[in-house]
């Protein structure tokens, strides 16, 4: 066994994966639940996806659960989506079940990248590729530069549709707001996140998953962002729902595209 083997494994294994996904179906930002859902329906669907995950760790806020208790809670109406995923949970109530948020997170990318969607973390994105009026891609560097704040030049991806997954911060709406052009809101800027209020924010958050700009989706937390919706917290049902829903919609888009 040889050192230079093993290094030369990784960097063409890694250089192979991500040239082949500098041109994509959908390019989906953030890699929490709602992202990574996303990302496993449109895989199991056969689009071209690849998640990029500023943070070292996929999971967004979910292997914290609620103030470091690592479980979550979910509604009985995404049980059916738990059981496909092979997750685990027990009954609390009539309404809530319990799981472990680190099987959860685990289970969600396991399938997704068995289903054919690829997770590059460590890499934030800072720009946006517009065309015609239409987001067509996205800018990437790696997280170290961002945290070091290094001048040095990033890369394009390319892809049909875009998804805002990063949560709170809806990080990509606000490079669009910013640099692009209004928001399809009712002030054409991302409003920001209410006060908790869990029954509400669950309820908005589907409405909420939608098209906000040309080529460019919200899901999950960033959704009640851009919408001015309240957060939900250690409450995940809503968040499995809409990444669904991105997912449907950015497919019947496509099908529309081909």
């Amino acid at each position: 066994m040889d050192e230079i083997d093993i290094s030369r494994a990784i960097i063409e294994d890694f250089t192979k994966n991500l040239i082949d996904s500098l041109d994509l179906d959908v390019a989906i930002v953030g890699a929490g639940p709602s992202g990574l859902m996303c990302a496993y329906v449109l895989a199991k669907n056969g689009h071209k996806v690849a998640v990029f995950e500023r943070h070292l760790r996929a999971g967004g806020g979910m292997p914290g659960g609620g103030m470091m208790f690592n479980s979550i809670v979910i509604q009985k109406e995404i049980l059916g989506i738990f059981e496909e995923l092979g997750i685990t949970v027990k009954k609390y109530n009539d309404e809530l079940y319990v799981a472990s948020s680190i099987e959860t997170i685990s289970a969600l990318c396991y399938k997704a990248i068995k289903s054919g969607a690829r997770i590059f973390n460590l890499m934030s994105v800072e720009d946006v590729v517009v065309r015609e009026g239409k987001i067509c891609g996205i800018v990437i560097n790696w997280s170290s530069v961002f945290w070091s704040k290094l001048h040095v030049d990033p890369l394009s991806i390319k892809a049909k549709f875009v998804v805002d997954a990063t949560g709170h911060d809806a990080e990509v709406c606000r490079i669009v707001e910013r640099k692009v052009g209004k928001l399809l809101t009712s002030d054409g800027i991302v409003a920001g996140e209410k006060s908790m209020w869990a029954e509400m924010g669950e309820k908005d958050l589907i409405k909420n998953t939608k098209e906000v700009y040309p080529g460019l989706f919200v899901c999950g937390m960033a959704a009640n962002a851009v919408f001015g919706s309240p957060r939900m917290g250690a409450i995940f049902g809503g968040m499995f729902l809409s990444g669904e829903r991105a997912a449907e919609l950015i497919r019947e888009k496509l099908e529309v595209e081909k």
